[in-house]
């Protein structure tokens, strides 16, 4: 059983931002700051399936492609590298890219990579607040400058670059072309209310991700029977007994989880492994007093929700962005 409030851990990257205010507190000296993961806050604890974190991109990242479960698992890691991306904010024109714009043969793709033509081939989308992308593992994809995404993915640092913008960074051509599917993404996968505070964003083989909305001053019980993550949005409160506000993250396991929203209320993404959503995730509780439950913060993320997009539908899900 567990309920905590997670910690996080901000790693430099070339193509991140030195200030991801108001996202993440930091003191990095000049450094650009482009992931902030959230971890548990006891290291003793077992290394949980997912992890959430924050992207934040002044530049396009690599184009690359991550391994599914049997390839990774062939190669001797423990999984694959499904994810999913909720577009938190995006510059004017800001876009990622997810699939090809036409099918290729094993030597077509290993040509596009020898010559860098690969990076003419992805297929880029522009990309407003609340989108919602899934890429499964095999997804050959990019994110581009402008963007503050949150992430959810399964729990692994298994990636294979393919185009690099000359940074002079390893690429993986030949483990790239093991896993990759090598077309265009196929379908779109539509935002699905299953209540008047849930909706359902994507549901695959390996996470479950929702966008909750709670009414100010109302009190909820979270079933967190599988391994459960929640990202406050917007708005604050508590959960269990922790005060939470926009930005923080809370882990909880094979627990319940009474959630209070503030005066301003509550918008948070909840994630949570398993297949298939949690008919019983949120129950409401019976109207009781609510104290200075949480701390008002203005909105940071548009409350408006727009659609949600598939990277691709093929099944194939190491090293970083």
């Amino acid at each position: 059983m567990a309920i905590e409030l997670a910690r996080t851990l901000a790693l430099p990257r070339p193509w991140g931002v030195v200030d991801p205010r108001p996202w993440h507190k930091v003191s990095n000296r000049g450094t650009p700051i482009g992931e902030v993961w959230y971890e548990r806050p006891s290291k003793p604890a077992p290394s949980p399936s997912l992890l959430l974190k924050l992207l934040f991109t002044s530049q396009s990242l690599s184009i690359q492609v991550h391994p599914d479960d049997a390839y990774a698992q062939s190669i001797g890691l423990p999984n694959g590298k499904t994810e999913a991306w909720y577009i938190l904010s995006a510059q004017p024109g800001a876009k990622v890219a997810v699939g090809l714009n036409r099918q290729l043969t094993e030597q077509q793709l290993r040509g596009a990579l020898a010559d860098g033509s690969i990076a003419d081939l992805v297929v880029w989308q522009a990309v407003s607040p609340d989108d919602v992308i899934y890429v499964p593992a095999g997804t050959i994809h990019a994110i581009g400058a402008g963007l503050v995404i949150a992430e959810i993915q399964q729990r692994s640092d298994a990636t294979y670059r393919l185009f690099d913008h000359g940074r002079q960074r390893e690429l993986h051509f030949e483990s790239a072309i093991a896993v990759a599917n090598t077309g265009p993404a196929h379908f779109q996968i539509r935002p699905n209310r299953l209540t008047d505070e849930r909706t359902l964003l994507v549901s695959g083989p390996h996470f479950v991700l929702e966008r909750i909305d709670l009414t100010p001053n109302s009190a909820w019980c979270l079933e967190a029977k599988r391994e459960t993550w929640m990202l406050i949005l917007n708005g604050g409160g508590t959960a269990g007994p922790l005060d939470v506000a926009a930005t923080d993250a809370v882990f909880a396991q094979s627990d319940r989880v009474e959630v209070h929203a503030g005066p301003s209320g509550m918008v948070a993404l909840a994630a949570y492994t398993g297949v298939g959503s949690v008919s019983h995730l949120l129950r409401r509780l019976k109207p009781a007093a609510v104290t200075e439950a949480g701390r008002s913060q203005q909105p940071l993320v548009s409350p408006s929700l727009t659609r949600t997009k598939s990277a691709s539908e093929g099944q194939r899900m190491e090293t970083t962005q």
